[in-house]
């Protein structure tokens, strides 16, 4: 439902501001650069990028992954099916013909591996196809960081077909089973015996399935547990040169058996020489999978052995997480994102002085989100920019491993770190969530669920 409701206010609100529907993008203005935006249904990063776009002058397209009755019946200017790489590549070439493109970015994963195709059909600066999809498939990654002598654990992949418990006594533990290509902590389960190695596989089974993924060519993976402090790097690359942009550091553990990010801080508190060491790992894993040119996330663990590549993917931070970065004179991430893709000039790329931070706000238990209360006293902690509730109410929530999302995002910047994570776990702890147990409910076809009366 909340990707529904997020797709039909993006077509709207797009409607709404060119009621001429294609005919204003039909022709370029004199100068002008165009971008076509790819945007899946469920993303919440699309207004940033529509308002830096528009603050820069661009022309904008809007590629959002809809079947084409529905892109029509929305006005959207391009519907595509990600999902469909041969027809949807086809289209944006031909779209292309007509409405010339001078870039294509993906704003999430879901379309890394489109803009990759597209990009290189049209002869666009971009990755090339190998290297997103390498982004993209947790196990060609591996592949090919290990290949590129880039550290990482043991890894191994087995189908879905395959027997759990046969399997667990091949697997050296503590290990973390984890899906190709599903992103967000979905899916990602730590084992530390052959009883929850068995477990853990079956859970993850049940979740890809009911994603719409079939036993008999479905794998996952299987890798050694990295101990260790994690960090996120976030980048620039150009030509497969890194300008580091962030380094933020996960003050939470995470040891599993999940692994639900929460708090996000930058700088990161790590020593210069820590800190030099996970930039060269970064820039050696994306040379390792061919990544080259725009954004790059990076997730890894420092330990006493040094740093470890957990992912690195072609795109910028998820969520709402780029909010509280800038640059230069207090340009976004998106507009940093933006310039360089279409070859604008970029006065500077220092992150500001100030340290900033983000919660992403976890769903501590399953059930229906009946009510929100201490908004406005989360607001009212010193160092706090905002908070944003992304859930609806009367929305079911699901947590991980198989939840897809957050409650929402709380926003801090201060003069230190430290003062930055102490704002943030403050106006979380005000913060009171409503929600409501369900049960299901049994007919003779179908299961439905039904709120508990408290």
């Amino acid at each position: 439902m909340r990707a529904h409701v997020r797709l039909e206010r993006l077509c709207y609100h797009a409607a709404m501001r060119d009621e001429a529907g294609l005919e204003r993008e039909t022709a370029k203005p004199q100068g002008k650069k165009r971008v076509l935006l790819l945007l899946s249904a469920h993303t919440y990063r699309g207004g940033a990028f529509l308002e830096a776009a528009e603050s820069l002058g661009l022309e904008v397209v809007r590629g959002v992954d809809v079947p084409e009755e529905l892109a029509e019946q929305w006005r959207v200017p391009l519907g595509l099916e990600f999902d469909d790489l041969e027809r949807s590549t086809e289209k944006v070439v031909e779209y292309a013909r007509q409405r010339p493109l001078d870039a294509i970015i993906s704003v999430d994963d879901s379309a890394s591996l489109l803009a990759a195709r597209a990009s290189a059909a049209l002869g666009l600066p971009h990755n090339s196809p190998q290297a997103a999809l390498a982004a993209r498939d947790k196990y060609e990654m591996r592949k090919l960081l290990a290949a590129g002598s880039v550290p990482v654990p043991q890894f191994m992949r087995y189908s879905l077909l395959q027997d759990p418990k046969v399997l667990a006594s091949r697997v050296s533990y503590p290990c973390v089973v984890k899906p190709l290509r599903l992103s967000g902590s979905r899916g990602v389960i730590r084992a530390d015996g052959p009883e929850e190695f068995a477990t853990a596989f079956e859970r993850l089974k049940r979740l890809l399935l009911s994603e719409g993924n079939v036993p008999d060519t479905t794998n996952v993976l299987v890798e050694e547990f990295i101990p260790g402090v994690e960090v996120a790097l976030e980048g620039l690359l150009t030509n497969g040169d890194l300008q580091v942009l962030a380094l933020f550091d996960k003050p939470d553990p995470l040891d599993g058996p999940y692994f639900e990010e929460t708090l996000y801080v930058t700088p990161s508190r790590l020593p210069d020489v820590a800190r030099a060491a996970i930039a060269a790992c970064t820039s050696q894993a994306a040379e390792a999978l061919g990544l080259c040119e725009g954004p790059v996330h990076a997730e890894l663990r420092l330990n006493s052995k040094g740093p470890w590549i957990v992912e690195i993917a072609g795109r910028s931070i998820g969520g709402l997480c780029s909010t509280v970065l800038r640059f230069g004179a207090g340009v976004r991430l998106e507009e940093l994102i933006l310039r360089h893709a279409v070859d604008l000039e970029i006065e500077g790329l220092d992150r500001e002085r100030k340290a900033a931070g983000v919660m992403m706000i976890p769903i501590p238990k399953a059930g229906l989100l009946t009510g929100v209360e201490g908004v406005e006293e989360a607001k009212a902690v010193p160092g706090i920019e905002g908070v944003e509730i992304t859930a609806r109410l009367r929305q079911p929530l699901v947590p991980l491993p198989e939840g897809a999302s957050y409650l929402g995002f709380i926003f801090a910047r201060a003069d230190d770190p430290a003062s930055a994570e102490k704002a943030l776990r403050q106006a979380h702890s005000r913060l009171r969530f409503k929600i409501q147990a369900q049960i299901p409910i049994l007919h003779t076809s179908r299961v439905e669920v039904s709120p508990v009366k408290q």
